[in-house]
């Protein structure tokens, strides 16, 4: 399955298996882990593995969260957002605003790099030594290149009951992220019927 490093950015914020939420960057720790686990998508742009976290860049880095995923709400809309933050979604204009001025903040140049017997290929220069401001730029682009794309189209939130992930919609009538979330949500919906057969009325359709 293909990974989007905006959708592992948004993923931080998850259900965290007790009903309530977990945030994998609430700590400099966690935020050092998930960072490692992203090297592979970030191998051309940082070397994510070597960086070392520190409260200033988990700050940066919580911050673009919060624009992407103000901005996945408003991919999936008119359907429900996330209810992790819903109720405290940065507005559309300052999440733009946030993403693009991160991006920015990284001066790249396009290079060709076409090998011997090989496909003509391009990769980013980067001109930017602080390698803290290129992983917050890199992820800013990555989100850009997602919201941009084709793929956002699929984007969906997921309606199981206590999720709190954003998912893309791989096929037909898929309305939940993973398996679990499915079985879950066919509980609570079989358990809504049995109460109102209980209650006296009739089960819903």
């Amino acid at each position: 399955m293909e990974r989007w490093l905006a959708l592992e950015l948004a993923s931080t914020i998850r259900h965290d298996g007790d009903g309530g939420v977990a945030d994998d960057l609430a700590t400099i720790r966690g935020a050092t882990h998930w960072l490692q686990e992203q090297e592979g998508l970030l191998a051309d742009r940082v070397p994510a593995a070597a960086l070392t976290v520190d409260e200033d860049l988990r700050l940066a880095i919580i911050e673009l969260r919060q624009a992407v995923r103000a901005l996945f709400a408003r991919a999936v809309s008119p359907a429900p957002p996330s209810p992790a933050d819903a109720h405290r979604l940065m507005t559309t204009d300052r999440a733009v605003a946030h993403l693009n001025a991160s991006a920015a903040r990284e001066p790249v140049a396009p290079q060709l790099d076409w090998p011997a017997g090989g496909a003509p290929d391009t990769r980013l220069l980067s001109a930017e030594d602080d390698p803290y401001v290129r992983l917050v730029a890199a992820l800013a682009r990555a989100a850009i290149d997602f919201l941009s794309g084709p793929q956002h189209t699929q984007l969906r939130a997921c309606t199981a009951p206590r999720c709190v992930r954003y998912f893309l919609k791989s096929h037909g009538r898929q309305e939940w992220c993973k398996p679990s979330c499915g079985n879950r949500a066919r509980a609570a919906r079989h358990y809504r019927r049995q109460r109102t057969v209980a209650d006296g009325g009739s089960a819903p359709s």
